[in-house]
């Protein structure tokens, strides 16, 4: 695994779910912003985890596609606890354990990785089309 690439990769993907996140609260559409605001962040991630494994398989990297996923993922929880949380959750009145034991965390989390090992599959399947 190219760590560094994965970790660029990361934080691309990073960077827009936090920014489709919190832009969700600015366009009042549901009554309750919280579950707007996971909607949104999950619409979003399906292009930008797509984004963030074009990049990083952009270089020919062979990684599995799970394995990236999970790492990926692990790399996105420990921005969200560095970063996301501290800056955003706290000062709105949640909390590191209102974030991580929240189930929209853990189906995020599972579309992630899912989109990712897709992604993979799809473009070793493709590539195997051109080839032969």
């Amino acid at each position: 695994m190219e760590i560094k690439r994965a970790i660029l990769s990361a934080a691309m993907v990073w960077a827009i779910g936090v920014t489709a996140y919190i832009l969700s609260f600015f366009v009042k559409i549901l009554d309750n912003p919280e579950l707007q605001a996971n909607i949104v962040l999950t619409l979003a991630l399906v292009p930008g985890v797509i984004l963030g494994a074009k990049y990083y398989y952009k270089t020919g990297a062979e990684t599995h596609g799970f394995k990236l996923g999970v790492f990926m993922f692990l790399v996105t929880i420990c921005f969200d606890a560095l970063i996301t949380v501290p800056l955003f959750i706290i000062p709105e009145g949640g909390s590191y354990l209102s974030i991580f034991v929240d189930p929209w965390f853990w189906f995020i989390g599972l579309e992630y990785i899912l989109v990712i090992g897709i992604y993979a599959a799809l473009r070793i399947k493709i590539q195997g089309e051109r080839a032969g």
